[in-house]
């Protein structure tokens, strides 16, 4: 529940069949971006029987209902769908899966793409603040390090992410210009997630040294990871062009890890995580 958000808040059970679909033909928004998701994989592997439900059955329910109301969908999968053996990978390159959340999410960007081809299905890896402050890895970083403590970054898994309002402003751009089909929507330049830790702490002024190398292999997980899920922005960059947010001021089609992180730093020193953690009741 949020404490008086300043829009309009609905509630529904995403997990029962047909009530994604009920409150959409209940409300007939002009875009629907659809974000619910089991995202942690640790829980996805436990539970696979819900993270089908959840982020395969949904979308397509949701995809199908789209369709039929006019409404455009922008549904949000992930780079995880590849199993990071070759990266970079563009949109033309066949997924493989690897945990029971990646599976689930690419029987979702089937399932939405079989039932409503003009919407979006965009693959995403974004950091931000969040309602609780310990949702994304930037936040994870920011915690340990703001409080002196280390926080471990592996070495052997790179991304490209990207900050999160930056991300909602291109996926509504790219909804208000007509665009359709796969894209691959993240930072154009990737890294580590140690040196995206050591990013943080720079953008803060923090104690790099505080950020230390490990590997995944070492992390005693029980979903795999995929270790390189560098993704292509080339076909978002030519599709959108020059409607990309920044780019007339920057002549950067979509901004790299610093500046994103600069922008994470920036709504710190705004107030915007209090602004954020006001809303949770």
């Amino acid at each position: 529940a949020l404490r008086n958000p300043p829009f309009k808040v609905r509630n529904a059970d995403l997990s029962q069949p047909g009530s994604g679909a009920a409150l959409l033909e209940d409300e007939r928004p002009e875009i629907l971006l659809h974000c619910a998701a089991v995202a942690n994989l640790e829980t996805a592997e436990k539970n696979p029987a819900l993270a089908q439900r959840v982020n395969a059955d949904l979308p397509g329910e949701l995809a199908e209902a789209s369709h039929r109301l006019g409404v455009r969908m922008v549904h949000l999968s992930t780079d995880a769908v590849f199993d990071g053996l070759k990266g970079p990978y563009t949109e033309n390159d066949p997924p493989n899966p690897l945990s029971a959340y990646a599976r689930s999410k690419r029987a979702g960007e089937l399932a939405v793409a079989a039932a409503n081809s003009r919407a979006i299905i965009a693959r995403v890896n974004f950091y931000g603040w969040s309602l609780t402050g310990r949702r994304s890895l930037a936040e994870f970083f920011f915690n340990n390090l703001s409080a002196g403590k280390t926080a471990n970054g592996w070495t052997d898994v790179f991304f490209c992410p990207l900050e999160v309002n930056t991300l909602g402003d291109l996926l509504l751009q790219m909804a208000q210009e007509g665009l359709e089909g796969l894209y691959h929507v993240v930072s154009p330049e990737s890294l580590s997630k140690y040196d995206f830790g050591r990013g943080v702490a720079r953008a803060f002024g923090f104690d790099e040294a505080l950020v230390k190398p490990t590997r995944v292999s070492e992390s005693g997980l029980s979903a795999a990871r995929s270790p390189d899920l560098r993704l292509s922005t080339a076909k978002l960059a030519r599709d959108l062009g020059p409607a990309l947010p920044g780019q007339a001021l920057t002549g950067q089609a979509l901004p790299g890890q610093a500046a994103g992180l600069a922008r994470f730093q920036r709504q710190f020193v705004e107030g915007y995580p209090e602004r954020l953690r006001a809303l949770a009741a």
